[in-house]
C-alpha cells in the first residue's frame, strides 16, 4: 500500500505526541503533581496511531485503562486531556474521570474504561447503533490480552458476528495482564485464533510496525463498512513501563531486564523514523522540528492544566446520570 508523505508524517506526529505526552506524565506523576493512577502507553504507540489513522472522525472507539494513546490518536486536544489528569474542571470529564475515563462523544471517543473488557460491549452497542441508523460508521474496540479471557469478550464477539456488526476488535497483546504473563493465564499463544469460534477473520500482526497496523485495519474497516461484519486483530506489542507508575522498576518483579531491553530495541517510533529518513521522505532535522512543536504543545497543556480550577465540592453529584437531552 503506497501512502502519501503527509500520511506517513501524520503517523510519526501521532506516535511522538503520545510518547512525549506519556513521558511528561511520568515525570509529573513522580513529582506528585498528577493524582490517582497513571497507566502509560509508552512502547505501544504504533497500534493507536495505525488503528485511528484508518478511521474517520465520525467513527467510534472504546478505550482501556491504558487509554491516553488511543484518545490522542483519535484527535483529542492535549489541553483538556492534561487538565483531566490534573483533576481540573476544564478537563474532558470536568476533572472527575481522571486518567482512566477520558471521553469525548463529539469525537467518537466513547470513553476509556477502568474495567478490563468493559469497552467491548460498548463498542458492540455503537456498531449496532450505526447499523440500525443506516450509517457506514465503524467502532474500533481496544482491549488487552487479559481482557480476552473475560466473558464480555466472548459475548461481544458472538453478538457482533451474529448480526454482522461493523466492529473491529483490536487486541493489544503486550504479554502481561497486570503482572501475569500471557503464558500463565491462557492456553493459547495467539488470541486471534479465537476468531474462528465466532466465524470472523482473525489476524496476528506486528504491533510495533505502524504501517502493518494501518494496512490491516484499512481492510477490516472496508469489510465493516460494506456490511460484512467484524474482524479480530491481534497486535503483538509491549509496554515499556510497569503496569502503572507505582509498579517498581518498570515491572522487574515479574519480567526481566533483558526482555524489557529487547522490546525497547523494537521501538515503533524509531522504526518509522528510520524508514522516513532512509527513503528521504523526511530529514532528521524535519523530524526534530516536529518533536519541538509537540513539546511546545505539551508545555502549553501543562500550563493550561495548572492554571485551571478544581471542580467545586457542590459539583460532585452533577453529570452523574445522562440528561434527557443526551438520551434523545
Amino acid at each position: 500500500m503506497k501512502l502519501s508523505k503527509e500520511k506517513l508524517l501524520s503517523f510519526y506526529r501521532t506516535m511522538q505526541t503520545i510518547r512525549l505526552f506519556e513521558n511528561r506524565i511520568s515525570d509529573l506523576y513522580a513529582r506528585g503533581t498528577v493524582p490517582g493512577l497513571a497507566h502509560l502507553y509508552i512502547g505501544e504507540e504504533a497500534v493507536a496511531a495505525g488503528v485511528c489513522g484508518a478511521l474517520r472522525p465520525d467513527d467510534f472507539i472504546t478505550s482501556t485503562h491504558r487509554g491516553h494513546g488511543h484518545v490522542i490518536a483519535k484527535g483529542a486536544d492535549l489541553k483538556p486531556m492534561m487538565a483531566e489528569l490534573f483533576g481540573r474542571r476544564t478537563g474532558y470529564c470536568k476533572g472527575k474521570g481522571g486518567s482512566m475515563h477520558i471521553a469525548d462523544m463529539n469525537m467518537g471517543i466513547l470513553g476509556a474504561n477502568g474495567i478490563a473488557g468493559g469497552g467491548l460491549p460498548i463498542a458492540v452497542g455503537a456498531g449496532w447503533s450505526a447499523k440500525w441508523r443506516g450509517t457506514d460508521q465503524v467502532a474500533a474496540c481496544f482491549f488487552g490480552d487479559g481482557a480476552s479471557n473475560n466473558g464480555t469478550f466472548h459475548e461481544s464477539l458472538n453478538l457482533a458476528s451474529l448480526h454482522k456488526l461493523p466492529v473491529i476488535f483490536v487486541c493489544e497483546n503486550n504479554k502481561y495482564g497486570i503482572s501475569v504473563c500471557q503464558l500463565k493465564h491462557q492456553p493459547i499463544i495467539d488470541i486471534a485464533t479465537r476468531a474462528t469460534s465466532y466465524d470472523m477473520p482473525g489476524s496476528v500482526l506486528d504491533g510495533n510496525d505502524v504501517l502493518e497496523v494501518y494496512e490491516a485495519v484499512v481492510k477490516a474497516v472496508r469489510r465493516a463498512r460494506t456490511g460484512e461484519g467484524p474482524t479480530l486483530l491481534e497486535f503483538k506489542t509491549y509496554r515499556w513501563r510497569g503496569h502503572h507508575e507505582g509498579d517498581p522498576n518498570q515491572g522487574e518483579r515479574y519480567r526481566t531486564k533483558e526482555e524489557i531491553t529487547q522490546w525497547m530495541e523494537k521501538c515503533p517510533i524509531q522504526r518509522l523514523a528510520a524508514k522516513l529518513v532512509t527513503k528521504k521522505i523526511a530529514s532528521r532535522q524535519a523530524l526534530d522540528a516536529i518533536d519541538r512543536e509537540i513539546t511546545t504543545a505539551i508545555d502549553a497543556a501543562v500550563e493550561f492544566a495548572t492554571q485551571s480550577e478544581f471542580p467545586a465540592l457542590e459539583e460532585m453529584y452533577e453529570d452523574v446520570y445522562a440528561s434527557e437531552d443526551m438520551a434523545k
